[in-house]
């Protein structure tokens, strides 16, 4: 078929035939610009149309690496071909909403692309993915590599699936870590101590990061928490914080703030914090992967990369938590601490109950109540949520010299009790940039339908993956509005059509998806008291 002619199932698509152009001085055809309003969740992506000569003459692939250059500047981005001149017109290069805003010009701007050089490091990704174990300098190079975008998302995968697979022994973990350290920003906030608390998920509505924050911060420790979105969950601190107000923080805000309030609450993308990391996390996300090197690295070089020097960090253990056992939290716990250890921070992992859902709400707007319901003192703020907030911050205020060990639970409940904590979280907020947000009245998806108990008896098992599942489906994160609201949980007595959950959702597709999986399994388990499973935790 000629290439110029359109496919016989588009009928309705006319090409031409594109015109000459003119080449520019170094030889190089400049195209103009073009900002493609597509969603390419992070991903550098380009746009040439097939009949463009810049895309004849260079021998392009669909999917290959290119690199545009612009007003001194350069992308390095995946090439995408197209047949439509809707998209991109045969004079024109389209560069991916993320991608344009890299270059810094206008619309209409010229630009030239060539073929990109293949990574450094290929050689090294390749003998990992063929098993072999890599030292410093072949993860220093991988990181740099996949920071500055010079892999496809082929290559990533095949990374990922490799760390993966063939688990990473300890020194490599640290040497990934290092590497993922070194390819980005640092921030030096010159305090003797600089804390945060994480947790590595997997646990759904586990928000006590959000209160947390504005308790050590009250007291007077800085506390710059930059948080991930979500990977596999329906909401991460960042995507439920951005109910509340904007995470997505200029670096050099993100300092002022932290200046004046002691603590943030941000997404870690924004300031180039481990920028590998989050390139890794596009990959990890639709794979649903999470290894535990790649878990270690990701959560510890973002916590050195903000300058923290102290983390309390929280292993909830649990039969559908991530970790299913009290020697895989034991062996995770001692990973943490060898890579910690190595980078010259102070850890503190605390073993935590992760039976079931923390709080009643799973999704970003349901956990934004949740946390401001505990933060007010709510009557029906929930209990658990707020205890674990209350013990996972008295460990970190506990780093403090001046707080003598066991007192840290105390002081940061009468930091919440008095309103402190809420007066730093409006404080934080505001100067973020609030958002309008009434607890009493959330604005919640607008569909709405109920799961019911099966039979009488106790609330025996509560399935964290299928709950998040369930929620995801029903639109959580992306709508902030959906998610599951939680009215029962482990130990409670109900009667055979009493309500177990509520799930909203924005879209009656989202409902369906919903719907026909809480029928093929609720994730509730109805059985008699001494079934309830036996709870595991260090605190």
């Amino acid at each position: 078929m000629n290439p110029s002619t359109p496919p016989a199932d588009d009928p309705g698509l006319k090409l031409s035939p594109c015109p000459p152009v003119e080449h520019a001085n170094d030889g190089r055809v400049p195209l103009k610009l073009r900002r493609v309003a597509i969603d390419t969740y992070r991903e550098n992506v380009a746009y040439l149309h097939r009949d463009c000569d810049v895309y004849r003459a260079e021998g392009f692939q669909a999917l290959s690496k290119v690199e545009v250059r612009a007003n001194g500047r350069r992308v390095l981005a995946t090439l995408n071909v197209t047949l439509d001149p809707r998209i991109v017109k045969c004079d024109e290069i389209g560069l991916s909403m993320e991608a344009f805003a890299q270059l810094g010009v206008e619309p209409g701007h010229p630009a030239t692309i060539e073929q990109a050089e293949p990574p450094a490091s290929i050689a090294a990704l390749h003998r990992k993915i063929n098993g072999e174990r890599l030292g410093r300098e072949d993860f220093r190079a991988i990181a740099r590599d996949i920071a500055e975008h010079r892999y496809s998302k082929v290559e990533l995968a095949a990374f990922v699936v490799a760390t993966h697979a063939s688990e990473l022994d300890r020194e490599e973990v640290y040497f990934l870590t290092e590497g993922m350290i070194e390819a980005g920003q640092r921030l030096d906030w010159r305090e003797r101590l600089v804390v945060d608390k994480h947790c590595i998920g997997g646990i759904p509505g586990n928000r006590t990061s959000m209160l947390v924050v504005p308790i050590v911060a009250a007291h007077g420790l800085v506390c710059p928490k930059t948080s991930s979105r979500a990977i596999t969950s329906p909401a991460g601190t960042a995507d439920t914080m951005e109910v509340l107000a904007e995470v997505e923080l200029p670096i050099e805000r993100l300092q002022e703030i932290v200046r004046a309030h002691r603590a943030c609450l941000a997404w870690g993308g924004t300031a180039q914090l481990s920028p590998a990391d989050d390139v890794l996390i596009a990959v990890e996300r639709p794979l649903s992967l999470d290894s535990p090197a790649q878990m270690v690295a990701s959560i510890l070089s973002k916590k050195v990369a903000a300058g923290s020097n102290h983390l309390v960090l929280d292993i909830p253990v649990g039969p559908t938590a991530k970790v299913r056992s009290m020697p895989d939290a034991q062996r995770l716990r001692r990973l943490f601490e060898y890579v910690a250890r190595r980078l010259g921070l102070s850890i503190d992992v605390v073993i935590t109950d992760g039976r079931q859902p923390i709080g009643q709400g799973i999704g970003p707007v349901l956990e934004a109540r949740d946390v401001m319901r505990v933060l007010q003192n709510h009557p029906l703020a929930p209990i658990d949520l707020r205890q674990k907030a209350l013990r996972l911050a008295g460990r970190l205020l506990e780093c403090d010299p001046d707080i003598r060990g066991g007192d840290g639970y105390g002081i940061a409940r009468d930091i919440l009790d008095s309103g402190r904590a809420l007066d730093k979280m409006l404080a934080i907020i505001e100067a973020q940039g609030a958002r309008p947000f009434d607890p009493e009245h959330p604005p919640l998806a607008r569909h709405t339908f109920d799961v019911h108990a099966p039979a009488d008896g106790v609330v025996t098992g509560i399935d964290n993956v299928q709950i998040a599942r369930i929620a995801r489906l029903a639109g959580a994160p992306k709508v902030a509005g959906a998610g599951v609201d939680l009215m029962r949980k482990l130990g409670d007595a109900v009667r055979a059509g009493d309500v177990l959950y509520r799930v909203y959702a924005e879209y009656p597709a989202d409902v369906e998806f919903a719907r026909a999986a809480t029928e093929r399994a609720s994730g509730y388990t109805i059985g008699a008291p001494h079934q309830v499973p036996q709870v595991f935790v260090e605190f």
